[in-house]
């Protein structure tokens, strides 16, 4: 089965996406990085960790930046230019055939991509291919089973449990963070270096910013196409979940967290 990038890459996604850093995203790694080194960012979105990354090893380093569509590229090469970097390169192309030869690359990373594929494993094994020997293959995905909430809200319980059954219809996990070990043992890599750390909205700016981008997701990405179209519920169903993160969005107490698993695996 083809993987199915539940998300999608409509706008309201694209504006979530480019939100992020390396520093809120890739923490776990940026101490690892230095001048010089050869970094690929697999499933790079719209370039904002990518860009970070390509700060971390410069002047000399080079980072590839790859998506398997082009929508996402053109916002990272647009976030490229408006940074004056002109050394970071995007390129188009699939996790599971990577057009590079093999020990490639000082530095593979991918952030919250294995949770989105049906073969989490053979995408390490073709990210270990490319990686260079005493090189490093970098992952972090969320644990969507982890998601906690206040004040209790059934709109937000029945959007995650939504999120939960469309991801396994596409054959993917969305609770990927609590098997990458297991995952990156299977694909053959045993030196590893696991970690979790937690993205926190708790202030009424990050609460009402996280709660208006699922507001609108809820409505306009591929979640809600799919979600439609498998019969799971209706557009109205719909409007009510978005209205329940709108609700949380501006409660004073609003308060939200969510557990990343992250992995370090030395070549």
């Amino acid at each position: 089965m083809a993987d199915v990038y539940l998300h999608g890459h409509h706008p309201s996604v694209l504006a979530s996406h480019g939100a992020r850093t390396a520093a809120d995203s890739a923490a776990y790694l940026l101490p690892r990085l230095h001048d010089g080194m050869h970094v690929l960012d697999v499933g790079c979105g719209p370039g904002t960790i990518t860009l970070d990354l390509a700060e971390a090893v410069s002047p000399s380093g080079r980072v590839v930046g790859v998506e398997n569509v082009a929508g996402p590229l053109e916002h990272a090469r647009r976030n490229a230019a408006a940074r004056g970097d002109v050394r970071t390169s995007f390129q188009l192309a699939d996790v599971m055939r990577l057009p590079y030869a093999d020990a490639s690359f000082d530095v593979v990373h991918a952030h919250q991509v294995l949770q989105h594929l049906t073969d989490p494993v053979g995408a390490l094994r073709e990210m270990a291919r490319v990686t260079r020997p005493r090189g490093l293959v970098a992952v972090r995905d969320v644990d969507y089973a982890s998601m906690v909430w206040h004040p209790a809200s059934d709109g937000m319980t029945r959007w995650l449990e939504l999120y939960r059954h469309l991801a396994r219809l596409n054959h993917a996990e969305p609770d990927a963070g609590r098997h990458l070990v297991a995952w990156a043992h299977a694909a053959g890599l045993t030196r590893l270096t696991p970690s979790a750390s937690l993205w926190t909205y708790a202030t009424p700016e990050q609460c009402a910013w996280w709660g208006g981008t699922w507001a609108r997701r809820t409505l306009e990405s591929t979640f809600a196409a799919q979600a439609v179209d498998h019969g799971l519920v209706t557009a109205d169903d719909l409007a009510a979940i978005s209205a329940a993160w709108q609700d949380w969005s501006t409660h004073p107490d609003a308060w939200f967290a969510m557990t990343h698993a992250e992995v370090v695996a030395h070549v």
